[in-house]
């Protein structure tokens, strides 16, 4: 059995829908697969959650939910806010092992450091218990090379293995921070990127949602994307932005 947890830079990165990217692609190779999200916040019992959209966009069907909690919060502070226990990682990490499938993709909630309890465990220690990698969902833009850094420097720490960058909404009309940020992800990374999934294929469902994850994900997530290809496009539309911008004249 292999297990990848997903995480984020972030809330609202498009963790979810890089796992139902990962997911989806694992189905077309005949692999049995599993989808766990440890605990979901911000959503009432009866309403859908993130698994609801991973069946949605994936098809996949073998979705495990172990804890629920309606404030939009951190696992920790939404539990206590609910009167309700947190989650227990070390039954989450056997639960998860009960699966036995070839792949299970865990889905986080926030980022990799966030309190699932108030004893301080986190996504990291769910990671670091169950010998998972790590596959992160990045945001374009500004802000996200130190955000990608902190997240790796954490996981380094902990001697957490990654799996990938993921840049979770790459914007049909990328600007020049979007596409300056791809050549230095990479560098703190210390690898090429694993993918970049374009904007609004949350919207997409059935097989056109399987051609975005195909076009954004790398081979060794399933998928064609080419990150060499990828970063020299980048790199060519970032010039041409440069040579509209005025050069400033030294004092």
């Amino acid at each position: 059995m292999s297990v990848i947890v997903v995480t984020g830079t972030d809330t609202g990165v498009g963790k979810t829908v890089v796992t139902a990217a990962v997911a989806a692609l694992a189905r077309t190779r005949g692999a049995s697969v599993a989808v766990v999200k440890p605990a979901q916040t911000g959503a009432r019992p009866g309403i859908p959650g993130d698994l609801d959209e991973v069946r949605r966009l994936a098809g996949v069907t073998d979705l495990h939910e172990f804890a629920r909690y309606s404030p939009a919060l951190a696992p920790a502070a939404a539990a206590r806010l609910a009167g309700l226990p947190a989650p227990d990682l070390r039954t989450c990490a056997a639960q998860v092992r009960a699966l036995d499938r070839d792949l299970v993709i865990v889905e986080g909630a926030g980022g990799l450091l966030v309190r699932f309890d108030d004893d301080g465990a986190t996504l990291a220690d769910l990671a670091h218990d169950l010998g998972a990698s790590v596959l992160v969902a990045v945001r374009s833009g500004l802000g996200t090379l130190n955000h990608t850094a902190l997240t790796l420097e954490a996981m380094a720490g902990r001697g957490l293995d990654l799996a990938g960058i993921v840049i979770g909404s790459w914007p049909r009309r990328p600007g020049l921070d979007d596409l300056c940020d791809v050549r230095d992800l990479e560098t703190i990374a210390a690898r090429p990127l694993s993918g970049a999934i374009r904007e609004r294929s949350g919207t997409l469902d059935g097989p056109e949602f399987l051609l975005a994850a195909r076009d954004g994900l790398a081979p060794h997530l399933g998928g064609a994307f080419d990150p060499a290809s990828f970063r020299e496009d980048c790199h060519t539309r970032a010039q041409t932005y440069g040579e509209l911008i005025p050069r400033e004249e030294e004092p």
